[in-house]
């Protein structure tokens, strides 16, 4: 399996604990319920959002930055992303 970030793998840990399967259980689907509830974390603690700019007379709409939005949301990639090796 491929290393994880810290994060990411204590996202892990904690849904391979509260499942039934072990980690390497080829039915253990915990790391795709973890991304999904991340993403879901995301949208509901740091919904995206948007900042209108002036500029040369015309208000532009330009997606908010938010760190804790891209930290879900990138630990929620980086599960989704595990492949065997």
């Amino acid at each position: 399996m491929t290393k994880l970030s810290p994060d990411a793998q204590v996202v892990l840990d904690a849904a391979n604990r509260a499942q039934s399967y072990g980690p390497d259980d080829c039915l253990n689907e915990s790391r795709w319920i973890a991304a999904a509830a991340l993403r879901a974390a995301a949208e509901i603690v740091a919904p995206l959002s948007y900042e209108d700019v002036w500029t040369d007379g015309k208000i532009l709409q330009y997606e908010k930055y938010d760190p804790v939005r891209e930290k879900l949301l990138a630990i929620a990639d980086e599960l989704e992303g595990l492949s065997e090796t």
